[in-house]
């Protein structure tokens, strides 16, 4: 009988500690290629560091990370990176900000540039190719970014609270737009989110994670048919995972009500 193969993401047992400080304590979950993995947890809880962790930005203390059963030693290069905030050079345009991955690359600059504008096209960006950060709204901004990472056409996208500043109209286009997205290329996310209805709404599978030191304290399945329609926010469904969630939360005191 033929050995199961290595799941394509895995988190062995990761803990990472600053000092005396636990930030993440013997974590450990796998993530299947094309797979949408939603996070959420309170602030501080270590969420960031475990992305950080994926990426090769940093090493467990102890435990490993690993991508198609090997170790993540170093920077991993097969990964796309939106930041909380969209971290656009302001004396570079929305596509010069774009071509600056494949600038670092040495990738071959006629196919990078089509591919910038062809993924600025996909976001709603036609027109603004030459416009400067300060042109834009944030919005348009995290756009940019997302582009960014996609540009070298990873197999793996990191999302690190990318929406959270965004108004509630532009938030919810964005995500319409990420949804899209992935369902045309099925890229491999991991989405930190602070907010539970934006968890459901585009993951797969949510993890939710307790206060510091982080541990897993519970795992949903989003069985909602794609595409996902705003209206699905209002189903019985949605709204069922949605108040589980928050009752996960509740009991770990990070939520709290007073009830008479």
């Amino acid at each position: 009988m033929a050995a199961a193969s290595a799941p394509f993401i895995e988190f062995d047992a990761f803990t990472k500690s600053f000092d005396a400080v636990t930030a993440v304590s013997e974590m450990s979950f796998e993530l299947e290629r094309g797979e949408f993995l939603a996070i959420v947890g309170p602030s501080g809880c270590g969420k960031s560091t475990l992305l950080m962790a994926l990426a090769g930005l940093t090493q467990p203390s102890t435990g490993q990370v690993r991508v198609q059963g090997e170790p993540v030693l170093k920077p991993y290069t097969d990964l796309g990176f939106v930041f909380q905030g969209a971290e656009l050079l302001p004396w570079r345009t929305a596509l010069q900000n774009v071509l600056l991955q494949s600038e670092i690359r040495r990738a071959p600059k006629q196919e990078a540039e089509r591919r910038a504008r062809e993924l600025l096209g996909q976001v709603g960006l036609d027109g603004f190719e030459d416009s400067y950060p300060d042109e834009l709204s944030g919005g348009m901004k995290q756009r940019v970014a997302l582009c960014r990472a996609l540009l070298h056409d990873p197999e793996i996208l990191v999302m690190d609270e990318p929406f959270g500043a965004l108004d509630a109209l532009t938030r919810d286009q964005i995500q319409i737009d990420l949804q899209r997205m992935w369902m045309e290329r099925r890229k491999t996310v991991v989405f930190v989110t602070h907010s539970i209805d934006e968890a459901v709404f585009l993951a797969d599978r949510v993890l939710v994670f307790s206060p510091r030191p982080a541990r897993i304290a519970a795992e949903f399945r989003v069985p909602l048919e794609r595409p996902r329609h705003l209206s699905a926010r209002t189903g019985p469904e949605f709204t069922r995972l949605v108040g589980e969630i928050r009752g996960v939360f509740e009991t770990l005191g990070v939520l709290r009500e007073e009830r008479k």
